[in-house]
């Protein structure tokens, strides 16, 4: 019997109870991990999420936890290892979107977006670190609207996820010599709850990438390398060629 390339290893996903979240999830725990994940409002899906883990063999733990909420952020990471006794992957997943003119957007919306879309992944990470040995995994999920805003309304949005960039840079600099790689994917039109394949703004995403069509959610959920760090690695199906 081959053993999984995960196994013993624990992972945590935030934002992992629905979409690319829940699918990284899947992949985390089918390639041999533990797999803790956080959710907000989402409890029937998150325990969906964790009887789906439990099947594939692998032990799971489920949190409420608000990714604009910066203690229950870091109270996240510490409660998963008090659960498994390590950490070897964060996958900082969860995120939001507000869209809309820039100069009718709020002051309450700045703050949340960027609480959640770029503070939260930082102070997850700084937390994670904490436990985390060689071999650690830090991926987060960004957005194609980083390397191409294709449309009006994004501003905010596209700073949000174009600050990953510079996060996750700066991480791999600064973890490489500990043997911690940091990466960053950026998807593109996936079909998910969020920007569903069937929505008022899909026939649009879906012209402007090459393949003409929405991505999966498990597409996103791809393999890692060892040797690849301070990577921003496009799955948007040509959005941003």
């Amino acid at each position: 019997m081959t053993t999984a390339v995960l196994d013993g290893k624990v992972a945590l996903v935030t934002g992992g109870s629905r979409g690319i979240g829940e699918a990284v999830a899947l992949r985390l725990a089918e390639d041999g991990a533990d797999v803790a994940l956080t959710y907000q409002h989402s409890s029937e899906r998150a325990a969906e999420v964790v009887e789906r883990i439990k099947a594939l063999g692998r032990r799971p733990w489920a949190v409420r936890a608000d990714s604009a909420d910066a203690a229950a952020v870091r109270e996240a990471v510490d409660q998963a290892v008090a659960e498994f006794g390590r950490l070897d992957v964060l996958v900082n997943n969860a995120g939001i979107g507000v869209l809309g003119p820039v100069e009718e957007l709020s002051l309450e919306d700045v703050d949340r977006v960027l609480s959640v879309n770029v503070r939260a992944p930082f102070l997850a990470s700084q937390a994670a670190l904490r436990h985390m040995a060689a071999g650690g995994r830090i991926i987060t999920i960004g957005s194609c609207i980083a390397e191409r805003v294709a449309f009006p309304g994004g501003s905010l949005y596209a700073m949000s996820k174009t600050a990953l960039t510079g996060l996750t840079k700066a991480l791999a600099r600064e973890l490489g010599p500990r043997g911690i790689t940091a990466n960053l994917i950026h998807p593109g039109p996936i079909d998910t709850d969020m920007n569903p394949a069937d929505g008022l703004a899909a026939d649009m995403q879906r012209e402007l990438t090459a393949l003409s069509r929405f991505g999966q959610a498990s597409d996103v959920a791809g393999d890692g390398g060892r040797y690849v760090t301070g990577a921003s690695i496009a799955v948007d199906g040509g959005f941003a060629a």
